[in-house]
């Protein structure tokens, strides 16, 4: 699917960071392999977030090449333009979301550390690829005669929206949603039933060993056993797990009273002939424990910290950092409402997600960011500082769209197409996505606005 978005919207480019794309995929797997990196959820989760920026810095190089075109460059020399106006933009990105993998790398513990390997991995091959293969394949291309105009597009000039005016709308739609968590969150307490739906990784729960009388697939339990499991329980993140070579299921649920239990045997007996004898029970405790969770929260805290300094040392300006970090906040916040109202299980899968949504969404503020910094270089006088910003994020405008589609496309597909446990990972990162979005565009750029006036005229 992102082949042939990228084919449609780039034409020629488009083909040929398709090409570095698989040549990006095929280095990560086989870095995967010499490296002996475990794939757990949470790297497969850090090898999207690198395919999303591996896509994402070519869309930043050809919307730099369409705009170089449209303003009368030949071909060769709006390619070479492009590539290098564009290259702050991916290595700030980049190396802000590779901070974040380093210091999670070292402070963070099982789930956070495997993430971390695989987003850094990935993020080091999707800059060697956007930069260099994508680079020899479009020039080796224009090399043997595809030099026509109409092969690489020409942006068409867009009429500046201005965003600036309607912040005041978008501040209130992210406070809304922000708060509804909280709120959602205060009642579920209330009720007795907990702030979020913490899963068997977080509160323990009831192991069952059953032996059935044929060997299911994993399909099969997924969309046969699961759903009774889940209807007698009550619980929705039920897991399950084969044990190789036999024909017995061990199923991890809730902890499970003596009613509960005796309705399953009844289930288990009448629904798929299991012989009751060979059903067992016993307790499970949680696999994630206070210290660990203090880790990762830790670990995050000092990773954004880390982001801060250095997105500060880059733009010179401390109104950019704190500006993005609280985008970041509103996203993970965002996505935190999401786990509250639609009850999603809090697990493993959590923490990849929030991880996930922090090293997406910064990648995406930095490249309105360097714009800005781009058009206040070259702003004449009679350009106002609103003007300045209206214009930048209007200019980045298709390449956020773009690449949270192709960010978005390949998460959906997961939903779809994953088991239980992958659909409950993919839900809340289509939010986060989602939200990640609409804060680069329409919150951090304002936010830094308002900052570099409102806060600077008060504190003058």
């Amino acid at each position: 699917v992102i082949f042939v978005f990228m084919c449609i919207v780039y034409r020629l480019p488009g083909f040929a960071s398709s090409i570095a794309l698989c040549i990006y995929t095929g280095i990560v797997l086989v870095a995967l392999n010499a490296f002996n990196i475990t794939l757990t959820l949470p790297g497969i989760a850090g090898i999207i977030l690198g395919i999303g920026m591996a896509v994402d810095a070519n869309v930043i190089i050809f919307a730099r090449v369409k705009e170089e075109l449209a303003v009368g460059r030949n071909v060769r020399t709006a390619l070479k333009t492009g590539f290098h106006k564009a290259l702050s933009a991916i290595l700030d990105g980049n190396v802000t979301t590779l901070i974040a993998a380093f210091v999670l790398g070292i402070m963070g513990t099982g789930s956070v550390k495997g993430f971390a390997q695989t987003l850094a991995l990935g993020i080091v091959v999707s800059m060697f690829t956007a930069l260099v293969v994508t680079r020899v394949i479009i020039f080796s291309l224009y090399a043997v005669g595809c030099k026509n105009e109409k092969l690489y597009g020409v942006q068409k000039e867009r009429k500046t929206i201005n965003f600036l005016q309607k912040r005041k709308i978008f501040f209130g739609i992210a406070i809304v949603v922000i708060v509804s968590g909280f709120v959602a969150m205060g009642i579920r307490t209330a009720q007795g039933n907990g702030a979020l739906n913490y899963s068997l990784e977080f509160m323990g729960g009831t192991s069952t060993n059953v032996t059935f009388n044929k060997d299911y697939s994993i399909k099969e339990i997924d969309s046969q056993i699961v759903p009774v499991i889940e209807e007698i329980t009550g619980d929705h993140n039920v897991q399950m797990q084969k044990i190789k070579g036999t024909n017995q299921v061990v199923i991890k649920t809730q902890t499970l009273d003596l009613a509960k239990r005796e309705a399953m045997n009844k289930a288990l007996v009448e629904k798929f002939g299991v012989n009751e004898s060979k059903i067992t029970y016993n307790n499970i405790s949680s696999t994630v424990s206070t210290e660990m969770r203090r880790d990762a929260v830790i670990a995050v805290l000092i990773a954004t910290a880390c982001m801060l300094v250095y997105i500060w040392f880059r733009f010179k300006d401390f109104r950019f950092a704190s500006s993005a970090i609280i985008a970041l906040l509103h996203d993970v916040l965002v996505v935190l409402a999401f786990y509250a109202i639609a009850r999603v299980s809090v697990g493993n899968t959590f923490i990849a997600c929030m991880l996930t949504i922090v090293g997406y969404s910064i990648n995406a503020t930095i490249v309105i960011f360097d714009r800005i910094r781009e058009e206040n270089k070259i702003k004449s006088r009679k350009d106002t500082l609103e003007e300045v910003v209206n214009r930048s994020i209007t200019q980045t405008l298709t390449r956020s769209i773009y690449t949270s589609f192709t960010t978005f496309v390949m998460v959906a597909l997961l939903f779809v197409m994953g088991v239980s446990s992958v659909k409950e990972f993919a839900a809340p990162l289509m939010v986060g996505v989602a939200a990640g979005a609409f804060s680069s565009v329409c919150i951090t750029g304002a936010l830094w606005y308002v900052m570099k006036t409102k806060v600077a005229a008060t504190t003058s």
